[in-house]
């Protein structure tokens, strides 16, 4: 049982957010923005944020050529364009918020690698600059082919396009300073907080959550929730258009005179590595086993984790010695688009989810976004 003195100073809230990632972070500065003396409260189920916020690459993403020219067989030019906007303003506003140094951010460039069964997309590298440029101000992809020896990368890798517009951050770092951002501001934050309910009242809605000491669930209220679990929506909220996507990724050991700096992408964006502190980092392979990686469970896939040692080894570093240090996965959400969810779901409750694999690149647009739209529906 509860005391009088928990019910009465820890259970009521003018906001609560479910979702302790970037998203859940960023909706709450950006609500603290707009209502200086709100109570706010951010629920995250992990002792660590549990998702991708804590999981990713830190690759701070545009799109890369192939996988813009994808999104064209599904998308019209008007939403691609409208896509790589939302990623450069959420890039841009992550920064403005927190700071180049405070999240490690450095903008390079990046580069994806081409091969033979692509080749075909440099034909649309020209078509692609001018539907972009508008946009970022100066052509979005070049050829360098005159760098892959620079790389060492294997014989299959026949161009190399760069792309200006891109960089790379730390995402421990931008965590832990998005953490401190919010407490910084009032904001509370409770980890190991499991919600298993959300029901709405006629002003408040009442957002339940295990708790195993006491063994009884205690319910949390606010004015206006908001729901920030991306692929872990779908348990409070079955139904929606959201699937998960799971990510494995993989680490090598520091490999002494390592020739390769920056951020790479190929196939589509299916692949993806970078160096990190001496080390490669590699993630990707969804693309082979969609079905078995349409899941939330927190594991390593073995044909997947096969196919990245395999093209480290051929593709990525194949004249060097090298040692995997440890590898995890992390869990997307997807959908019919790649558009995220931002909407009102009830008459307490909104949903900003469904990140498409970019939520460092479109995490603080989606918080912003998701803060106005529960702002201009608010009662206040």
């Amino acid at each position: 049982m509860l005391s009088y003195w928990e019910r009465e100073s820890f259970l009521s809230y003018d906001h609560i957010i479910i979702g302790g990632g970037i998203v859940g972070m960023s909706t709450a500065l950006s609500l603290r923005q707009r209502y200086p003396a709100a109570s706010i409260l951010i629920l995250e189920r992990g002792l660590l944020p549990t998702g991708a916020s804590t999981r990713n690459a830190g690759f701070a993403c545009i799109g890369s050529l192939t996988e813009i020219l994808d999104d064209l067989r599904t998308m019209t030019a008007a939403q691609v364009v409208d896509l790589v906007a939302m990623r450069r303003r959420g890039l841009r506003r992550l920064r403005d918020r927190l700071g180049d140094e405070a999240i490690g951010y450095v903008e390079n460039g990046s580069y994806e690698l081409i091969t033979d069964g692509e080749v075909v997309a440099l034909d649309h590298l020209y078509h692609i600059n001018d539907l972009l440029r508008p946009l970022l101000g100066s052509d979005a992809f070049s050829r360098c082919d005159d760098r892959i020896g620079q790389f060492g990368f294997g014989p299959s890798i026949r161009h190399l396009i760069s792309n200006d517009h891109e960089g790379q951050l730390d995402t421990g770092r931008a965590m832990r300073a998005l953490i401190a951002k919010c407490l910084h501001g009032g904001i509370e934050i409770k980890t190991g907080a499991n919600v298993t309910a959300i029901e709405e009242e006629s002003h408040y809605a009442g957002v339940q959550v295990a708790h195993s000491h006491i063994g009884e669930r205690v319910t949390f209220r606010a004015r206006k929730v908001a729901i920030c679990t991306n692929a872990f929506t779908d348990k409070l909220f079955p139904g929606l258009d959201i699937q998960p996507g799971r990510g494995q990724v993989l680490i090598t050991k520091p490999i002494p005179g390592l020739r390769i700096k920056g951020v790479f992408h190929f196939d589509q964006g299916y692949y993806y590595f970078r160096e990190v502190d001496g080390r490669i980092l590699f993630g990707g392979g969804r693309h082979l086993d969609f079905d078995g990686e349409r899941t939330d469970v927190f594991a390593h896939s073995a044909l997947i984790l096969s196919d990245l040692r395999s093209k480290l080894a051929g593709i990525i570093l194949p004249h060097t010695d090298f040692e995997i240090d440890y590898t995890w996965s992390g869990i997307m959400a997807f959908g019919s688009d790649k558009v995220p969810m931002i909407q009102q779901h009830s008459p307490h409750v909104y949903l900003g989810v469904r990140m498409g694999g970019m939520g460092v690149a479109i995490g603080s647009e989606v918080g912003e976004r998701l803060a106005s739209l529960m702002t201009d529906t608010c009662a206040w």
